[in-house]
């Protein structure tokens, strides 16, 4: 295979282009500089010995297996069992599998955010690819940061790659009722917040919300994220539904092994697979699910490792003509073990077909269109709504601008209740994670239904991290009032599974001295979706004024390692949340018209 560990026209990622010579392979591959390569060959064939492999053995084609098994990631509990199957398929395949562990990310055990920890994951994993023997690799992730950190990893590091992802958990039951992480953890909390339900009840729920290994249920972002892997083609067909502990996903796992041992063969790398088209089809996908907010940023982060760029503008325009087809919680009422036996995500891609690039490769070696009309066709199933009869008329993400957010920021409209849809409100403003923990459920708090809740401070620097805090808790005392939704804005992310009237990634954030750090108790804040509108109703002059004062009680307080590296790094959601040295001058804008 011709091995171009950095083959991106560009240079892209964070490191420039590289070559190696067109005779390194398995363990010859990338050897350590002691200024003498046969010498590092002979001691490196020296130590892999000593794990008892032979010579037959480390002749051929070495494929890597990124291990993100952790302790502490339930998502991942499966990751043992997936790494002895890829290793399976590796070996019936004739190559040679050998598992690397990476750093591993679980959203509710990442302080003060995976989010903070999402680039550190995709340098890790990178360096360890470039660093290490491979003629290609497995990636196994499934927690919402981990898919997103490896494929930006691949598309730097840019060797051939196979994505698995460990699969949902099953759907557990509490008193009766069916429920599943995470979109049920949050509705039942906001039950318990209104006294809707007691103490006990919202232990006894505690226990039955996560009844399996695996990632949420619901199309949050672990699930978004796997059904955008499989657009993308870098992960095979029919791969990204069936559920963590399922035979099927032990199959998908050994026959993931076997493909990658064919892409190190053809040397197919992942600039090849992860196109405009590509991306293109998953910005479309990411519409019809209902899919994560957060998939977004996530998107935009992989594509721009390879030159390619978001715009906003044509992937509102996208949204318009997309409608949400899938009936999955937070935008439905599913779960994605019923998106499974509903055919998984080819009945979608079916669906979509005429508005797809059906000519677009995937890592099979078959086109997309290809790989649909190879998928079984369930005809009765309920999950995947006809275009014509869609769960919602519009795609489930809007683009918003305004002097509130001059760089965009988006609303998860598919999940938004209608009547707040065009809004003009009363400002309440939380200044941070403190203040709001502070004073959310203080009685004296003045905050009425239909006020908008601001937090500022919560953007990539800000918190730092962006965390999941976008989805501001209604005040307790209006919550036991009944109230269930409110206009809520920040510069922060909030979680996938979640639903509400919330408008999020605001950008520029309140760090960098946006309008959203500006705003104050008592302005008048219009949201109108239809338009694409999110306006602050304070006029030019006095904004001018209060950034003065802003600029002028910043400071700085001196920063060590990572944390320093990541604020000296990071970019804007617009741009992915990437640093800034990962991300290339983009060559090319996607969303395309169709025709294009």
């Amino acid at each position: 295979m011709s091995q171009d560990v950095h083959n991106d026209k560009n240079g892209n990622g964070c490191h420039g282009k590289q070559q190696e010579e067109k005779s390194t392979r398995g363990m010859s591959n990338r050897l350590t500089n002691y200024g003498d390569s046969a010498f590092s060959l002979f001691l490196r064939r020296a130590f892999i010995k000593g794990m008892g492999y032979t010579d037959e053995a480390l002749s051929r084609p070495v494929i890597g297996i990124a291990n993100t098994y952790s302790g502490y990631n339930a998502c991942h509990g499966n990751v043992p069992g997936l790494v002895e199957s890829v290793k399976r398929g590796v070996m019936l395949a004739g190559g040679l599998p050998v598992d690397f562990p990476t750093i591993t990310l679980h959203e509710s055990f990442a302080h003060p955010t995976s989010m903070y920890l999402r680039n550190l994951m995709a340098l890790d994993t990178e360096e360890m690819i470039r660093g290490q023997p491979m003629d290609a690799v497995v990636l196994i992730g499934g927690c919402d940061k981990t898919v997103p950190a490896q494929l930006m990893a691949a598309a730097s590091a840019g060797i051939p790659a196979v994505q698995v992802v460990t699969g949902p958990m099953l759907s557990g039951s509490h008193r009766g009722v069916r429920v599943g992480a995470c979109t049920d953890c949050r509705r039942y909390w906001a039950a318990y917040r209104g006294k809707d339900i007691d103490d006990e009840e919202i232990n006894e729920v505690n226990d039955k919300l996560v009844p399996t290994v695996g990632t949420c249920s619901v199309m949050g972002t672990a699930s978004t994220m796997a059904c955008l892997a499989e657009t993308l083609g870098i992960m095979l067909p029919n791969s990204a539904t069936a559920p963590a502990v399922y035979a099927d996903r032990q199959r998908i796992a050994e026959q993931s092994g076997a493909q990658a041992v064919q892409l190190a063969r053809g040397g197919v790398t992942p600039e090849q697979i992860l196109t405009p088209q590509a991306f293109e089809n998953a910005l479309r996908v990411l519409l019809a699910l209902g899919g994560s907010t957060n998939a977004l940023i996530h998107l935009t982060a992989i594509a721009g490792r390879l030159g390619i760029d978001i715009d906003l503008e044509a992937f509102d325009r996208m949204s318009q003509e997309t409608p949400v087809l899938v009936d999955l919680k937070p935008s439905g009422e599913g779960y994605m073990e019923d998106l499974h036996r509903a055919g998984g995500l080819p009945t979608l891609l079916r669906e979509l077909a005429p508005l797809l690039h059906l000519d677009a490769m995937t890592v099979n070696g078959r086109t997309l269109g290809e790989n649909i009309e190879a998928a079984v066709h369930l005809v009765d199933q309920k999950v995947v709504r006809p275009r014509s009869r869609p769960v919602y008329a519009q795609g489930g993400i809007a683009v918003l601008r305004g002097n509130l957010a001059p760089a965009g920021a988006i609303i998860k409209q598919s999940a938004a209740s209608p009547e707040l849809m065009t809004h003009r409100g009363r400002a309440v403003v939380f200044t941070g994670l403190e203040d709001l923990a502070r004073r959310i459920d203080d009685p004296s708090l003045d905050v009425r239904a239909d006020d908008v809740l601001v937090l500022q401070n919560i953007g990539p620097k800000g918190a730092p991290g962006m965390p999941e805090a976008g989805y501001i808790p209604i005040p307790k005392k209006l919550a036991a009032q009944g109230v269930k939704d409110m206009v809520r804005i920040s510069d922060g992310r909030m979680s996938g599974t979640a639903a509400g009237t919330i408008v999020l990634h605001v950008s520029p954030e309140s760090a960098e001295g946006g309008t959203l750090g500006l705003v104050q108790d008592g302005d008048i804040i219009s949201l109108d979706v239809q338009t694409n509108r999110l306006s602050l109703e304070v006029d030019d002059a006095e904004l001018e004024v209060r950034r003065q004062v802003f600029q002028a009680q910043a400071s700085s307080e001196p920063l060590l390692g990572y944390r320093r590296l990541f604020l000296e790094q990071i970019l804007q959601a617009e741009e992915g949340c990437d640093f800034r040295a990962c991300r290339p001058v983009p060559s090319v804008s996607v969303p395309r018209s169709h025709e294009a």
